[in-house]
């Protein structure tokens, strides 16, 4: 069994999910979900990333376990233990399977790596450090201030 995230990590994923959840209640557009929660994207990758959101209109891909097929955006944050997974193999199977955007966030670092597939794989296409605020097209209107996301 794997140790479970340090209280930083899980102190961040928090800060996220409060931020989404509180911008989807004002402006309802999808659903966020936090792990553990399973992610079947083939019958061989079943992952459960830190935090997940699928739009209403692909809300069919929703069970009670989680979801089968790729949600519109998966967030992984970094821990020693899994920082080569979730920027290797997690991320290629998350761009091949159908994800739209993937957030790698690096606690240690203070920073937000952006993802966007269908624009490059290999390669983030906007990184945010902890005094700037950064938007996705996922969430229209809302700015997160990376200052708040790093809160212990």
């Amino acid at each position: 069994m794997a140790p479970s995230p340090d209280r930083f990590h899980q102190d961040v994923l928090g800060n996220l999910y409060v931020i989404i959840r509180g911008h989807l209640e004002r402006f309802p557009s999808g659903s966020v979900h936090l792990a553990p929660s399973d992610v079947q994207l083939t019958d061989l990758n079943v992952y459960q990333p830190d935090l997940y959101y699928v739009t209403s209109a692909r809300k069919a891909i929703l069970t009670r376990q989680g979801a089968r097929g790729a949600p519109d955006l998966v967030v992984e944050i970094l821990s020693p233990k899994t920082a080569k997974l979730d920027t290797g193999v997690k991320r290629e199977v998350y761009a091949r399977s159908g994800v739209e955007e993937m957030w790698i966030v690096d606690p240690a670092a203070r920073k937000l790596s952006v993802y966007r597939f269908s624009e490059a794989i290999d390669a983030p296409v906007a990184t945010s450090r902890i005094k700037q605020k950064f938007a996705s097209p996922l969430f229209p209107g809302l700015k997160i201030d990376l200052s708040r996301v790093f809160e212990p």
